[in-house]
């Protein structure tokens, strides 16, 4: 597939079409996170006190609740340690809020939604009990590969109708088409993500990297992956929809 680009203004809309086309295909040395990718470490361990005494925990209030962070490279942390995942992060963040959250970082690079759409089941028996939340990132490799919006579209509705049947809430983290693919094939693309959050009762994030595309320092040397800065700023940026995509204690479902 040819490259294409934002507009024709330089390298700044070189980054915007790499990162929208973001969940990378594994160039430079694939890896894979979660279940089947990038193992979780144990984030949000806070810094170790200069005296040398064991730092306090963080403190959480009310049941556990478990969350599955279900992706591409984007969610897998490629190039970052397992504890600098977007998972990782996210579930510090929330634990920091007092929130006892539990993030699976089931997150895997150069998934499509046909990748995901294969092995969604298989995640979701393997957590064995049900989420509190799903988090469903997926899109960009689809993008990358020239693929139909309306072949995303149907996979999407797929997995989003598998999570419905099992009563799991969902946030759906929502992707652009970068201009160059023509109004059309934009248009198409950035209905996916609005309509499927209609139309199945999921919460939505419309652009979940809108709060660091324009910033390359944000970006590892390949202009796709957040650094660890950049995943720290994701994470502040969608905190609250995360939150409330939470329901309530004993109402999941």
């Amino acid at each position: 597939m040819h490259k294409r680009s934002w507009s024709n203004k330089g390298p700044a809309a070189a980054l915007a079409l790499a990162l929208v086309l973001a969940a990378c295909s594994g160039a430079g040395g694939g890896e894979s996170g979660g279940a089947g990718g990038a193992e979780r470490g144990t984030p949000g361990a806070p810094a170790a006190r200069a005296d040398g005494a064991e730092p306090a925990p963080i403190p959480v209030m009310g049941p556990e609740r478990r969350i599955i962070a279900f992706g591409d490279s984007l969610f897998a942390g490629y190039g970052l340690d397992p504890s600098q995942s977007y998972p990782a992060r996210l579930e510090a963040a929330l634990r920091a809020k007092g929130i006892n959250a539990r993030i699976t970082n089931a997150g895997v690079s150069g998934d499509t939604t046909a990748a995901g759409l294969q092995r969604l089941a298989f995640t979701l028996d393997a957590e064995g009990a049900r989420p509190d939340l799903f988090i469903l990132e997926l899109g960009g490799n689809d993008l990358l590969r020239g693929l139909s919006p309306e072949e995303t579209r149907a996979n999407l509705a797929k997995m989003l109708g598998i999570l419905e049947e099992r009563g799991i809430p969902v946030l759906l983290m929502g992707m652009r088409a970068p201009p160059n693919y023509g109004p059309e094939y934009q248009a198409r693309f950035d209905a996916i993500y609005r309509d499927l959050a209609r139309e199945y009762g999921a919460a939505l994030i419309p652009f979940w990297l809108e709060a660091i595309y324009r910033e390359p320092e944000l970006f590892q040397a390949d202009r796709i992956h957040p650094t660890a800065e950049g995943i720290e700023k994701l994470v502040a940026a969608t905190m609250a929809p995360v939150s409330a995509a939470l329901p309530p204690p004993g109402k999941e479902g």
